[in-house]
Parts: C-alpha cells; sequence; structure tokens
C-alpha cells in the first residue's frame, strides 16, 4: 500500500500544480471531471479486454492504469485513498450478497 500512498501524494502535488504542460495529471484536470471519469472507464474497458485475452502482463499494465486513474478521480473530488480503504475494512468479513442487498435496502429507504 505504500506505492499506492506515494502515487496518491505524487498526483496530489499535480492536481494543485494546474500547469496542463506539467504533467499528464495536470492536463487531465485541465479537461475537466467528464475527461478523468471518462478516461478511468477507458482503462477498466481495456483491463476486461486483457483480462479475457490471457495476456498476463498486459492485465498487470492495465490493472495499473486503472488504479492510477482511480485515483486521480479520487483525488479531483477529494476522496483520500484512505476513506476508500477504511470503507473495504468496513466490508471485510461481510459477505458481497449481504452487503449489496444493505446497500439496496437504504437506497429503498433514501
Amino acid at each position: 500500500m505504500d506505492t499506492l500512498a506515494r502515487l496518491e501524494t505524487t498526483i496530489a502535488a499535480r492536481l494543485a500544480s494546474g500547469d496542463p504542460a506539467s504533467s499528464y495529471v495536470a492536463s487531465l484536470q485541465a479537461r475537466g471531471l467528464p475527461v478523468i471519469a471518462r478516461k478511468l472507464g477507458e482503462e477498466a474497458v481495456e483491463t476486461i479486454v486483457a483480462a479475457l485475452s490471457g495476456n498476463r502482463q498486459e492485465l498487470v499494465g492495465e490493472a495499473a492504469d486503472v488504479l492510477f486513474h482511480l485515483l486521480v478521480l479520487l483525488g479531483k473530488k477529494g476522496v483520500p485513498l484512505a476513506e476508500v480503504l477504511a470503507e473495504l475494512d468496513r466490508r471485510e468479513g461481510t459477505s458481497g450478497i449481504d452487503e449489496k442487498a444493505s446497500r439496496s435496502r437504504s437506497d429503498e429507504n433514501a
């Protein structure tokens, strides 16, 4: 997790720089949230394709791209990785079926 924490820090610095000529992250930010979200979606699709192709190294590379772009999106929205990890910790030991059902019930009550 140290790698993700370091990456989060680097992304935050580049988002703060605001200079699109200085980094890829800053250039994504300059293009806006819809572009950042779309890029994450593209990388997710590429990860799926890599998983289905059977090419392990391609899958590793695309998975890294997904994590990177997710951190850019979280950073842009001001959501720290620690908050996402805390949510995963909260869900630990809970059946995925039960957890999803509890979200559905919460949505119905909203």
